[in-house]
């Protein structure tokens, strides 16, 4: 069903755009092991098996336990799977997300994901910008991307992304090395880098939203529930199906740890969505804050 989605070039890879995030099989607050081992091997399993060949993940997830599990599923990889990790962020014993920037931190960040993944070179590592965890903040990252650019030189990484950047950090980040992709919250509602989008269309740079069906707190629309009703589909399948049509560089990862899920995530690669369901939809942002009720949860 993935195959449907269409594709886009990711650093020097053609993936489909329709991919999976692996952040959701880890424990509760993306923190320890996942509630349901066996259950978290069979969804990224079928998600490989239904033609899912981006996988997006992190060694701070868990920590270390969704790449182990990519690993333990999923290896020896399929000649076509492109995985994406990201560096920048740990994990507290509380589990609370703090700053990684120090050089040793990306470096051992860098070296944690190659060794949990099972692979000599990571295919494209995004630095997550941690100067406000919950969203972009202005701030210079020259000093970490230097490292991470240092180690693509070292070829443990082959291409650079970025997440969680404002316009200013992904120009200077672009003066500095190629930027195949970035990483930011962005859905049906949030939809702050409309215009940062159709920047990087043009460059042919990916943009891979986070959170594109509202992340742990479900997005909540009524038009969005309304368009569902009248298409027979699930308001999830819509939202992912509207960031499809959106534009042609933007890749889906959504998440879950559910077999059923997945699938239903998948078919939304099938949906259609005619004119006036677009324009119902392209209007839920501008109402959001009127007579629509919607929800999103902050970034992670």
């Amino acid at each position: 069903m993935s195959n449907q989605s269409g594709t886009f070039t990711l650093g020097d890879r053609t993936v489909k755009r329709l991919g999976y995030g692996a952040m959701q099989l880890a424990g509760r607050g993306v923190f320890g092991p996942p509630k349901d081992h066996g259950a978290a091997l069979a969804v990224l399993r079928e998600a490989v098996a239904r033609g899912v060949n981006h996988i997006d993940t992190s060694d701070f997830y868990g920590p270390h336990v969704t790449n182990r599990l990519i690993r333990e599923a999923l290896a020896p990889y399929p000649d076509d799977l492109v995985i994406v990790t990201k560096i920048g962020a740990r994990r507290d014993e509380d589990a609370s997300w703090l700053p990684a920037f120090s050089p040793e931190a990306l470096t051992q960040a860098v070296h944690d994901n190659l060794r949990n993944l099972g692979l000599d070179v990571l295919e494209v590592v995004n630095l997550r910008i941690m100067i406000d965890p919950h969203g972009p903040a202005e701030g210079s990252i020259e000093a970490p991307l230097a490292v991470l650019a240092e180690l693509q030189r070292q070829g443990l990484v082959r291409h650079v992304g970025l997440s969680n950047a404002t316009r200013a950090q992904i120009a200077q980040a672009r003066r500095m090395t190629p930027i195949v992709c970035v990483q930011n919250h962005y859905n049906l509602v949030h939809r702050t880098d409309d215009a940062l989008i159709d920047e990087l269309a043009r460059d042919r740079i990916a943009f891979v939203p986070f959170f594109p069906i509202g992340g742990f707190s479900p997005l909540q629309s009524s038009t969005l529930s309304a368009v569902a009703a009248r298409l027979d589909a699930t308001p999830m399948q819509v939202a992912l199906a509207w960031l499809l049509h959106r534009s042609p560089n933007i890749l889906l990862i959504p998440g879950t740890s559910s077999v059923a899920h997945l699938r239903e995530n998948l078919a939304a690669a099938e949906l259609n969505l005619p004119d006036d369901a677009l324009k119902e939809l392209d209007r839920v942002a501008s109402i959001a804050g009127r007579s629509d009720r919607v929800s999103a949860s902050p970034a992670a």
